[in-house]
């Protein structure tokens, strides 16, 4: 029996900041409907798809910025989306700003769902390796403050079964860290569905402007072949307000060969017709985790966080 089934990944151009919510989520239904067309039944949508890229920013009162997050799910923004999904019979990922009152305090996470063709919430993730600093450091062009306004993640790296088989979230930064992917893997989940939004410039260190790309493209092909599972990652990207982000969205299959890649930095959607077997021999010989995993001799990687780096 085939498990053969068409994934897309929804790339999104700027968001910027005048940008509503409402022009923003229509331009999402309109690439759902894009991918419905070419027989979709999944689709990846970017991190914080619903508004710029807010982390750039520098503000202080959560009056400032609470208009970024959503509360509730389906917020109010979320609605049409929900309901787009639910006509067509398409399911998605998307990653939003959460905030959420959780035993007595209200907590802000950066947060992705997964819905299910039927409009039903499968599950929630939130991001874990959150880059960038708390306060400024006050490069003149912008910052990265994700410090300052999420919290890190307090729901692991879990796989979610869906109608396909087993799925697993992460979020921009998560994908850099091998420990992602082994984690979801180890739990089951045979696609992996990300979004990020990835500045063009590196501001904590000068390096050349191709090796974003380079890296993006490197962590994803990666982690398909070493978990022997597809990749859906989604950009948002392009200049927002003047503030540059990579594109590169791609869909990965689990030989880690790139089986389609976006080509503008604007809204774009790729499709693949996925072979959800097509890892199943690299899980049962080069990466056979039962027969080959020595996780006795793995300690650091749980016991110690980091090592010391010399200036």
């Amino acid at each position: 029996m085939s498990r053969k089934e068409v994934f897309a990944v929804a790339q999104m151009g700027p968001v910027h900041l005048a940008d509503s919510k409402q022009a923003t989520v229509a331009r999402l239904i309109e690439m759902l409907r894009e991918a419905h067309a070419r027989g979709a039944r999944w689709v990846t949508f970017p991190e914080l798809a619903l508004t710029t890229f807010f982390p750039r920013y520098v503000y202080d009162d959560p009056a400032e910025y609470d208009r970024f997050y959503e509360e509730g799910l389906p917020s109010p923004a979320m609605i049409p989306l929900f309901e787009a999904a639910k006509e067509l019979g398409v399911g998605f990922y998307l990653g939003y700003a959460e905030k959420v009152v959780e035993e007595g305090a209200t907590r802000r996470f950066n947060t992705s769902v997964l819905v299910g063709p039927d409009g039903k919430i499968l599950g929630k993730y939130r991001k874990i390796h959150l880059p960038g600093t708390k306060d400024p450091i006050g490069d003149p062009e912008f910052e990265h403050l994700e410090k300052r306004y999420f919290e890190v993640g307090n729901l692991g790296f879990p796989s979610f079964a869906t109608p396909s088989g087993r799925f697993g979230m992460c979020i921009c930064n998560d994908r850099r860290w091998p420990e992602t992917f082994r984690t979801m893997a180890l739990r089951g989940a045979e696609v992996f569905l990300l979004g990020y939004n990835t500045p063009t410039r590196n501001i904590h260190h000068p390096e050349p402007a191709h090796l974003r790309e380079f890296h993006n493209r490197l962590s994803l092909e990666s982690a398909a072949y070493q978990n022997g599972a597809w990749v859906m990652a989604a950009a948002k990207c392009g200049s927002e307000d003047g503030f540059a982000m990579i594109g590169g969205s791609a869909i990965v299959a689990p030989t880690g060969e790139t089986a389609a890649m976006c080509m503008s930095e604007e809204d774009e959607v790729i499709t693949v017709n996925c072979d959800l077997d097509l890892g199943a021999y690299i899980r049962r010989s080069v990466f056979d985790f039962a027969r080959h995993r020595r996780p006795e001799h793995y300690g650091p990687i749980t016991q110690q966080v980091g090592v010391e780096i010399p200036d």
